[in-house]
C-alpha cells in the first residue's frame, strides 16, 4: 500500500476566534458603551478596570479575567487608569447539530475569574498577538489559542470550588511565596516563618501543588522576571536583584531552566506585541 506524504487530521474546535489586542489606557475617557456580535474575553495585566454588562457591575484587577455575552449591552462605569492595560479577545462559539454549544459538555466557563496561572494566559495572548502581527496567523491556531485561554479561565473557577479541600499549610506556603518572593527565602525559612516542621510543610506542598517548594519560589521569581523582561528597560542584573537572585549568573541559569532560553533572548524574542490604545 502506497504511503501519504502527509498526515491529514480533522479538528473540530468549540469556538472560532476573531481579532484580540492589547488595550494600554492613556488615562482618560471610559470603555465605550455598545452591544457587539460575538463574545468577548478580557484579562486585566495591570491596572483597575471598570465594566458593566446590563445589570451587572464588575470591577476588575489585576489578574482578572471577564466574559461578556454577545447581543448584551456593555460599557464602562468609570473612567480608564493610566496604569490600565488589558487584553482582549472576540471569538464566536460553534454550535453543534443539535444547537448546543460546542463547549458546553466539555468546557464551563465562569463570567469573571480570578486566573489561576496569569502567566499563562498571557503567554497564550502574546502568542495569538504576534502571529496576528505577522499575518501569520492559520484559523486553526487562531482557534485553537482561544479555546486554551478559555480553558485557562474555567480551570481557575475549579480550582476555587476545589478550596475547601485545599490543605492550610500549603496553601499558607504558596502565599507565603507570593508575597516574598523577593526576599532571601528558602523552605526551611519559609517553614519556619508559619510555625511547620520543614519536613512537613515540603511533604503537604508537594502533595498538593505537585512540586516542591523551592520549584515554587523559583517558578515565582522567574514569572515575575519575564513580565520585567517585556515590560521594562532594566538591565537584566537589576531585574534578577528585583525577584530575589542575589547572583545574576544563577539566575540565568534557573530561567533557562524554566523557559529553555535565556534572559537576553526571552527579551528579544517576545518583544514585538500587537498594541491598541484609544
Amino acid at each position: 500500500m502506497e504511503r501519504e506524504e502527509t498526515l491529514s487530521i480533522d479538528v473540530t474546535y468549540p469556538v472560532k476566534a476573531q481579532n484580540a489586542g492589547l488595550f494600554i489606557s492613556r488615562g482618560r475617557g471610559t470603555h465605550p458603551t455598545r452591544t457587539i456580535d460575538s463574545h468577548e474575553l478580557i484579562f486585566v495585566k495591570e491596572g483597575e478596570l471598570g465594566i458593566w454588562e446590563e445589570d451587572r457591575l464588575f470591577t476588575l484587577e489585576a489578574g482578572q479575567a471577564l466574559h461578556l455575552w454577545p447581543q448584551l449591552q456593555h460599557g464602562g462605569s468609570k473612567p480608564m487608569s493610566l496604569e490600565l492595560k488589558f487584553y482582549w479577545i472576540h471569538f464566536e462559539v460553534v454550535r453543534r447539530n443539535d444547537g448546543r454549544d460546542a463547549a458546553s459538555s466539555a468546557i464551563q466557563v465562569p463570567q469573571v475569574a480570578r486566573v489561576e496561572r496569569p502567566e499563562k494566559l498571557e503567554s497564550l495572548f502574546r502568542y495569538f498577538l504576534d502571529e496576528q502581527e505577522s499575518g501569520c496567523l492559520a484559523p486553526s491556531t487562531a482557534n485553537l489559542l482561544v479555546t486554551l485561554m478559555l480553558i485557562e479561565v474555567a480551570r481557575s473557577a475549579d480550582s476555587r470550588r476545589d478550596a475547601d479541600c485545599v490543605n492550610v499549610a500549603a496553601t499558607r506556603a504558596h502565599t507565603y511565596i507570593r508575597l516574598h518572593y523577593d526576599l532571601p527565602i528558602s523552605p526551611s525559612r519559609i517553614a519556619e516563618a508559619l510555625g511547620y516542621n520543614p519536613d512537613y510543610l515540603g511533604r503537604v506542598y508537594r502533595t498538593v501543588y505537585g512540586h516542591t517548594l523551592t520549584e515554587a519560589i523559583h517558578h515565582r521569581r522567574v514569572g515575575v522576571a519575564r513580565r520585567l523582561l517585556l515590560d521594562s528597560d532594566l538591565p537584566i542584573q537589576q531585574i534578577a536583584q528585583t525577584c530575589g537572585f542575589s547572583d545574576p549568573d544563577y539566575f540565568r541559569r534557573v530561567f533557562r531552566r524554566y523557559v529553555q532560553t535565556s534572559p537576553r533572548a526571552y527579551r528579544r524574542q517576545a518583544a514585538r506585541v500587537h498594541v491598541n490604545t484609544e
